[in-house]
């Protein structure tokens, strides 16, 4: 399968190493050019591109860079993706840490998920937001193990939160339907699910108990 990443941090490098792994055809590209991801393409195989680029022919896109930089992505960002192409997204909203404070989440209510899907402009899975990235290479397990992690999974269109859970299944994780890109709140930093390393049972209950207030660390 072909799959673009933009963003090679922890969570985009790891994605970039399994995935490659795994055989599928991997684009990626991060703020400072494909000169900078000369290493990585050496180490892993993929292709380094500029974002502009990282899209094109995918039939899955990743977007997994600092939320504060969503809206900095290039016009026409998806344009070339495959037809039906699936568009994950791992952000998480660090308004003291990183990202300052966003109204539209702080004040409107949305989502982080909801905004950056907002700012995409078009329908996102939101995965991988609470994985510790070294958890990516070192956590995999095959189907049926008894200490498989499970990771939460929210989006608006079933069929593309499948086709991710089935690509996070393959990546040897289980997943759990966590509903809908409003219902992501769940899943978001602060809450028990986020950096939960644990089964299905684990996080469906951890999802369960989690409240809409916003902790404080997160607040802007």
């Amino acid at each position: 399968m072909k799959i673009g990443i933009i963003g090679a941090g922890n969570i985009g490098g790891n994605l970039t190493r399994r995935l490659t792994a795994l055989g599928h055809e991997v684009s990626v590209a991060n703020s400072r050019g494909p000169e900078t991801l000369a290493d990585l393409a050496k180490e892993t195989g993929a292709t380094p591109v500029t974002v502009a680029q990282a899209a094109r022919g995918a039939e899955v896109v990743v977007v997994t860079v600092p939320l504060k930089n969503v809206p900095d992505l290039p016009a026409g960002l998806l344009d070339g993706a495959a037809e039906g192409f699936v568009l994950i997204e791992t952000g998480n909203y660090y308004p003291q840490q990183r990202d300052g404070r966003i109204a539209e989440i702080e004040d409107e209510g949305l989502t982080e998920s909801g905004w950056s899907q907002r700012h995409l402009g078009h329908p996102v899975v939101k995965a991988f937001n609470g994985t510790y990235a070294e958890d990516l290479l070192t956590l995999p397990r095959p189907a049926g193990a008894p200490d498989r992690v499970a990771l939460p999974v929210a989006g608006d269109d079933a069929a593309a939160k499948e086709r991710v859970r089935a690509l996070i299944d393959e990546l040897g994780f289980d997943t759990v339907d966590a509903g809908t890109i409003e219902d992501s709140w769940r899943q978001q930093p602060g809450t028990p699910v986020y950096g939960l390393r644990a089964g299905t049972d684990a996080v469906v209950k951890a999802l369960a108990e989690a409240s809409p207030v916003r902790q404080a660390a997160f607040k802007g």
